[in-house]
């Protein structure tokens, strides 16, 4: 698949995620713990790489200085300056671009995030090294997104892809820890969480192709008590819910 094919299927699926993404639960004990790994202080400047609907932006901003916020789906950024107002979060400002480069010159900010969004990039070790570019010497970068066991990769992208089709491949914990070390960063930290989703609430919030969400609620339902996916389905009464295994990999350019 090209870039610009790719960037298509993201744009157009997280056209449609914008507002129902943003109202998934689950999020806030995650955002805190980001904000700690980040170190935030006053005087930090942030930026926010593929911000999505803007909830990250505006949880480090209550800390930092300034945040600034880039997606490439300008209803994200839409949803984003929402989510700002219902906030009332002021020190924050919002850009529709690619990252892939980052259109922001060298040692930009202090810290350097993204959440949610290496499953997405063709090329996930690029952004990041984009993402280390911008970051000032000494500052903080943070990459947080789902990480799975390699021997249960392929199950589970097969129904990620389902269930969005812009979803490239998903990584292992070795492979976020090892490329960060590869673009230079130092005193790497890592923790974990998960976000559990109940099916038909996932289903509601992506939006896969006409027919697939069947093939999706027989997947999880099929993976109760046998875990080939890594997300634990589970019955809850009759609803079958799942957690994404989430990983934060933190570290500070030299």
């Amino acid at each position: 698949m090209s870039q610009e094919t790719h960037k298509s299927s993201i744009i157009d699926q997280f056209t449609r995620q914008a507002v129902p993404f943003s109202k998934l639960l689950g999020h806030a004990h995650a955002l805190a713990m980001m904000v700690e790994m980040g170190q935030v202080t006053p005087d930090d400047t942030v930026l926010d790489v593929a911000c999505g609907p803007g909830m990250v932006a505006c949880a480090f901003a209550e800390k930092a200085a300034h945040v600034t916020g880039i997606d490439i789906t300008p209803a994200m950024i839409d949803r984003a300056r929402e989510v700002q107002s219902e906030k009332g979060v002021q020190n924050v400002s919002w850009h529709v671009g690619d990252v892939s480069p980052v259109p922001f010159p060298d040692d930009s900010f202090s810290v350097v995030l993204t959440r949610y969004t290496f499953h997405h990039f063709l090329e996930p070790d690029a952004v990041l090294r984009e993402m280390v570019r911008v970051c000032k010497p000494g500052g903080r970068l943070l990459v947080a997104d789902a990480a799975i066991p390699a021997e249960k990769r392929k199950a589970y992208d097969h129904v990620e892809k389902l269930k969005d089709p812009s979803h490239t491949r998903v990584l292992t914990p070795d492979e976020l820890i090892d490329m960060a070390r590869a673009a230079g960063l130092q005193d790497i930290e890592t923790r974990w969480y998960k976000v559990e989703m109940e099916v038909e609430a996932q289903l509601r919030a992506n939006f896969p192709n006409p027919s697939d969400d069947e093939k999706i609620r027989r997947i999880f339902r099929e993976d109760v008590g046998r875990d080939t996916l890594g997300m634990g389905a589970h019955l809850v009464g009759d609803e079958v819910h799942f957690a994404y295994p989430v990983i934060i990999v933190a570290g500070q350019k030299p």
